[in-house]
């Protein structure tokens, strides 16, 4: 498995953002490094507050992506276009981070209702840019953690969708995803409908 290396190593910062839950911080007493609490909290079967700990840890490019790669995986056969569309608005700012490209995303997740996880894919990608402000106006920097809390609601809607009774599998390999990412690689899952 590569290094975790695109993980922002300091926990502290990560922690300050992600606001994990009392049980999972018990669970990192001592801990310093994100990838190695990572690693802790997966082999304590905490793997929500794991998931939520990734989503602030990677850089915002990464986590939209693996925000969109989790939607993807659990997506429905018959997903409304608009969701769909809010998904490949997210992937699109990743391959190309203009102003343009995330304000679309977010237009598109409003229209999609913010229902779906894929609309908080979007959003993550929105509020990874400069300004929530309308382009003409001054602008209005998006507070650190949104980025992130839009990514963990994603991810975790993603995983209890349409069978809650889903979500520890689709945990693990949201988790697995997470770590290619996080080692460079492209962390793509294959669509839970076709893979099993």
């Amino acid at each position: 498995m590569p290094a975790l290396t695109k993980l922002n190593p300091d926990l502290g910062a990560v922690l300050a953002l992600a606001k994990l839950d009392p049980p999972a911080l018990v669970l990192l007493n001592g801990c310093t490094d994100t990838a190695t609490g990572l690693g802790r909290l997966q082999a304590a079967g905490d793997l929500a507050a794991a998931a939520r700990l990734g989503g602030f840890a990677l850089p915002r490019r990464e986590a939209v992506w693996w925000a969109a790669m989790c939607t993807a995986h659990t997506a429905l056969p018959d997903q409304p276009d608009l969701e769909v569309k809010a998904r490949e608005a997210a992937e699109h700012w990743v391959r190309q981070q203009q102003d343009a490209t995330r304000r679309e995303a977010m237009a598109l997740a409003r229209q999609a209702g913010f229902k779906a996880p894929e609309s908080w894919a979007a959003v993550a990608a929105f509020w990874s840019g400069d300004s929530m402000a309308p382009p003409d106006q001054p602008a209005v920097p998006p507070a650190p953690h949104l980025a992130g809390t839009a990514v963990a609601g994603a991810v975790a809607l993603a995983s209890v969708r349409r069978d809650p009774a889903l979500r520890p599998g689709r945990l693990e390999r949201f988790l697995v995803s997470l770590r290619e990412i996080a080692g460079g690689g492209a962390g793509r899952l294959g669509h839970e409908m076709t893979t099993g």
